[in-house]
């Protein structure tokens, strides 16, 4: 059974979305840091952002029944960490002060968590006593 989030919670999504894109982009404006750092901090963002909506996306397929690829589903949490990893090695190299860095790892993850949650929200049938969930997927639908 599928259950559609509120309209609050959708606008929460994309209020939190915005903002962490905004600060962010905003912080990287008036940093004092070269031009190529400020670029490989906002290629982390717009990498980590697109990663977080192509898992977000294949995990909602495959719970739909949809067929996604095993390399797809891979590389899409592959994906998700990898831009997790790469600003994580840019902050712990990076001169900033350590309040910079929070900035920066807060505003990531306020750019990347809402697009996971903010389409479908899955709630599971309550099924008969007795009858368990059996639907096992093959290895090509994973």
């Amino acid at each position: 059974m599928k259950q559609k989030p509120s309209n609050a919670f959708i606008a929460a999504s994309w209020i939190c979305l915005l903002a962490g894109t905004v600060s962010y982009c905003v912080g990287l404006w008036n940093a004092t840091m070269q031009l190529n750092e400020k670029g490989y901090y906002f290629v982390v963002l717009m990498y980590g952002l697109f990663s977080a909506v192509s898992l977000q996306k294949a995990v909602r397929d495959q719970l739909e029944g949809i067929r996604v690829t095993a390399i797809y589903y891979g590389i899409s949490w592959f994906s998700t960490g990898l831009s997790l990893l790469l600003l994580i090695v840019g902050l712990s190299n990076a001169t900033l002060a350590r309040s910079e860095k929070g900035f920066y790892a807060c505003r990531s993850c306020c750019v990347y968590l809402p697009p996971l949650p903010y389409k479908k929200i899955y709630v599971m049938p309550n099924f008969p006593k007795g009858q368990k969930h059996s639907k096992k997927l093959s290895n090509d639908m994973v």
